[in-house]
Formats: structure tokens, C-alpha cells, sequence
């Protein structure tokens, strides 16, 4: 009988990927997969540093799995590994923590996995993560949409993050080398691959190459898929980029851009790369040469010394701006970060009201942008699933879409109409082709 291994994931879809590629790596060696929940061998949890909350939650799941066997193995990897292995080590139960790197050598590093053992605690030293790995991973409900690892680490040097001090520096490596894992992608029948990495836009910049080359050597790939981008930061947005995306079919119509404050008082305390009017004017840009373009937004509410009139700021300003959604972000002190010793630290209570507010808003803006697509004709992409009277799927500018279950679009990029709004999703008709 075959050993059992499980695994959660906390965090980002780079994060996903690379649990997806270290299940590989199991499963090449013997082991089954099963369900977190279940009775598992081996325990392995790939964590993130973003929140306070992940950390605590880190220390939940040890504890859940322990329940669930007390004599498993169990490894925390990940992001809060290579900042607290320390921590980590001491939390009971705990056998072997495992650094950014060393996360995909497991089998090399550890060769038995025995509570017996003495506990194994691996880490790179942050200035050595020189490494650059393939990761992907496919949606839950089958093989329709792809998130692959282009790039990892960061040189940005923003006051609330410890994603650089996790990561390492910014890295990747050469097109060919990711067309070929593209390529591989397409031929096993993902219909959309989504590029992510820690800063996707900084692609390719330390080898001589750039993200907008990149995508059009990958465009060059025959197949029926489209390419979204996961993430990209606004002063890496290029206008090549944009013209690509308005030109070419098989590229996504969304873009998700952080934004974090719409202050720029708020922005050069962050120590972001760029102003509220930069940011306004990509936006515009973006809203006027791609119809119908899907924007996503991040923003962190109640940085240190955001005043009520600061965060008034940034909400008239993001409700102006023509985007689709927010992904709101309320702020929490990291250990180690130039924002933890700043002054008028804003109260938590007030952090969650001005967070609540972003996210109604952030919903008003979604019931705009669906409500503008009625008797639009739209790309829609089916994901794979469980026979049921719906199906479900996402349009290039990333709306929501559902209709009638009809096996023969599953997995397809299939021409429909939006006909109305149910339940803060567009329903679809299928448009047939003559």
C-alpha cells in the first residue's frame, strides 16, 4: 500500500503552483495524494508571510493535522518558513522545516520521513535565493485554466512587505526555456495559462529580456488558448503590452494593477513607484484603447499615518476610476518592515471599518462593470466540473458567466452573449457558428 501525502496551501496562486509542482514530486515517488482533512503519511504546508493572520493560521493547520495522525511527518515550507524557521521549528509536532529553495528538493533533503529522525530545518540564507524553479497548477475543477510560474522574488522595496526578504531578488529565466513549459501546458488542453510570479511585469530583466518579448514568442505557440496575466505592477504596464492586448485575441482583456492607496502622500510612505496621477492616467489609457477591459485593483487600508482624509482620498478616487473589482487589503504590522516603526498606527477597529467600505464599494463596481456587458457577445471559457443543470466560467475581461450544462463547451473558448445578471453572475447564451 502506497504512503499518503497531503497538503495546504496558504496564500497566493504562485503559492499554489508551487505546492502543485512539489505534489508532482510525490506522486513520482510512490505516494498518493489525499485530502488535507484526511489520514495522511506526510503533511506538507506551504505557507505565506503577506498577514499577520497567515502566520497564526500557519500554527492551526500543524495542529489540525497532528489531530488527524499524530505520528505523521509533517513539513512547513514556504514564505513564513524562510523568515521564521526559528518559530517554526518550535511549534510541537513540527519535523522538518524547509526554505524557499529547498521546498522543491524535499526528496534529496529529507530521505526518510521519520518522527525517529532528528527534525531537519533547511534554509537559504535570503541574499543566496538564486534559483529560479517552474511551477503550475490547474484550477480545482480540472485542467481548463493553468497558473504557470514565469518569475520569482522581488527588488522592490515597499515599506509594508517582507515578500523580497521571503523571496529573494527578482529572477527568471530564458524565453525559450518558458515557451517550452508553455508549450507543454497547451498540449496537455489548459485552454487559458495564467502568468504569475512574485513581480510577473519585472520579467526576464536581469538576462537581458523583457515581459512583452516574452509574450510574443509565446503567442507564436499554435493551440486554441488565451494568456491572461496574474498580476502586474502599474510602472511596469508598458505600452507595448497594451497595444498586444488590444491587437491579439489570444491575450486576456484584464489586467489586475495594484494600486494600495490613492494618496500619493500615502504611495511615497509605501514606497511604491509611482503617483495617484500616473496611476490615473494608465487606467484612462487602459479604459480607452481596449474595449470593455476587466481592471482589477489591490489596496491596503489603514497604513501607518493614514488620516481619515487620506483614506476619503483614496475611495473617491478609486470609485472614479473605471474599474471592474478590489481586492482590499486591510493593513497588519510585519516583523522587520520600515512601515512597523512608523507613527499613527491607525486602530484596528478603524482599519476593518474603512476595509468594509472599500468592499461595498468594490461590489457596486462589479454590478457596473456586469451590467455593462448585457448583450455583449463575449469569449467564454467552461470549466470542467460535475454534470449539474450550470456550468461556469470566466470571459476574457474576466466576468463571471454561467449557462445551461452543456458538455461539448466544456474546456472550449466558445462564443455567448450575456443576456442578464442572476445571483452577481452574467448569464450566457451559447452563439452558434456557422
Amino acid at each position: 500500500m502506497s504512503s499518503k501525502v497531503a497538503f495546504h496551501t496558504l496564500g497566493c496562486k504562485l503559492n499554489f503552483s508551487e505546492t502543485s509542482t512539489i505534489g508532482t514530486q510525490f506522486v513520482q515517488n510512490g505516494f498518493e495524494v489525499v485530502d488535507f482533512k484526511g489520514d495522511a503519511d506526510v503533511y506538507v504546508i506551504n505557507t505565506c508571510t503577506v498577514t499577520e493572520n497567515a502566520d497564526r493560521e500557519c500554527r492551526q493547520i500543524v495542529r489540525r493535522a497532528l489531530r488527524t495522525n499524530p505520528d505523521a511527518y509533517v513539513i512547513v515550507t514556504g514564505c513564513y518558513a524562510q523568515l521564521r524557521s526559528d518559530e517554526i521549528s518550535k511549534i510541537e509536532g513540527v519535523d522538518a522545516v524547509l526554505g524557499s529553495n529547498e521546498k522543491f528538493n524535499i526528496f534529496s533533503i529529507i530521505p526518510e520521513f521519520s518522527k525517529d529522525v532528528p527534525s531537519c530545518i533547511q534554509v537559504t540564507p535570503t541574499e543566496k535565493l538564486d534559483e529560479f524553479n517552474f511551477a503550475y497548477s490547474s484550477d480545482a475543477l480540472g485542467r481548463t485554466r493553468a497558473f504557470f510560474k514565469i518569475q520569482d522574488g522581488c527588488d522592490y522595496l515597499c515599506t509594508y512587505c517582507t515578500i523580497p526578504q521571503a523571496r529573494g531578488k527578482s529572477r527568471s529565466t530564458t524565453p525559450n526555456k518558458v515557451v517550452d513549459e508553455f508549450k507543454a501546458l497547451v498540449n496537455r488542453g489548459y485552454k487559458e495559462i495564467i502568468l504569475t510570479g512574485v513581480n510577473v511585469g519585472d520579467y526576464g530583466k536581469h538576462i537581458g529580456e523583457n515581459l512583452y518579448g516574452l509574450l510574443l514568442k509565446m503567442l507564436e505557440v499554435e493551440g486554441d488558448y488565451r494568456i491572461r496575466i496574474s498580476s502586474i505592477e502599474p510602472n511596469l504596464l508598458t505600452d507595448e503590452i497594451i497595444s498586444l492586448t488590444k491587437s491579439n485575441p489570444k491575450m486576456a482583456k484584464h489586467f489586475h494593477i495594484p494600486l494600495q492607496s490613492g494618496s500619493s502622500k500615502m504611495l511615497k510612505l509605501m514606497k511604491r513607484r509611482y503617483d495617484a496621477d500616473d496611476y490615473k492616467k494608465l487606467i484612462t489609457k487602459l479604459f480607452n484603447q481596449i474595449p470593455d477591459v476587466g481592471i482589477g485593483v489591490d489596496v491596503i487600508v489603514g497604513f501607518p499615518g493614514e488620516t481619515e482624509e487620506d483614506f476619503l482620498t483614496t475611495y473617491n478616487f478609486i470609485k472614479e476610476l473605471p474599474i471592474s473589482y478590489l481586492h482590499v487589503f486591510t493593513y497588519s504590522e510585519r516583523p522587520n518592515t520600515p512601515a512597523i516603526e512608523m507613527e499613527n498606527p491607525v486602530p484596528i477597529p478603524e482599519r476593518k471599518r474603512r476595509t468594509n467600505m472599500l468592499r461595498i464599494l468594490s461590489e457596486k463596481k462589479r454590478n457596473v462593470f456586469y451590467n455593462k456587458m448585457i448583450d455583449k457577445n463575449v469569449t467564454v471559457l467552461f470549466e470542467e466540473g460535475k454534470e449539474s443543470d450550470v456550468m461556469l466560467g470566466w470571459t476574457s475581461n474576466y466576468v463571471r458567466a454561467k449557462q445551461n450544462y452543456n458538455k461539448n463547451l466544456i474546456n472550449k473558448l466558445s462564443n455567448n452573449k450575456i443576456i442578464r445578471i442572476e445571483e452577481n453572475i452574467c448569464v450566457s447564451s451559447f452563439l452558434e457558428t456557422t
